[in-house]
């Protein structure tokens, strides 16, 4: 097996206008392409963060995510990004009118953490 790193993780939106503006213009990921798929009646994004990437997938007809954060269901329960400062980045997302739960420390690591949510409503986590 010769397994490196992860190379892109893929994430399901159902309006193009708001999953872009989101992760492009708030978050601040790049757009390497961007393909509509007449055939799947979709929009294939492809984001970069630094070295990873995530392929956004527009459906608008796709079945509502569960509440969060019950029931959990299997598969991917967030995303994590890493930040030096919990405080300033959840202040940030605030002032971009994202709101975030409050901070806390993580049991097993002591580090600061929070939670927000893409217009989806995916969990996707801060943490230092």
């Amino acid at each position: 097996m010769n397994l490196k790193k992860l190379h892109h993780v893929a994430v399901i939106g159902s309006d193009y206008k708001k999953s872009k503006h989101f992760y492009v213009e708030l978050l601040g990921f790049q757009i390497i392409r961007e393909n509509h798929r007449p055939e799947r009646q979709d929009w294939k994004i492809d984001l970069r963060l630094d070295d990873c990437e995530l392929e956004l997938f527009i459906k608008p007809d796709c079945p509502p995510r569960p509440h969060y954060p019950e029931p959990e269901t299997a598969g991917l329960r967030h995303l994590a990004f890493r930040v030096d400062s919990v405080e300033k980045t959840a202040a940030e997302l605030n002032r971009l009118g994202i709101e975030t739960e409050p901070i806390r420390t993580d049991d097993f690591t002591g580090e600061k953490m929070t939670f927000f949510h893409d217009p989806d409503g995916l969990p996707l986590e801060i943490h230092e």
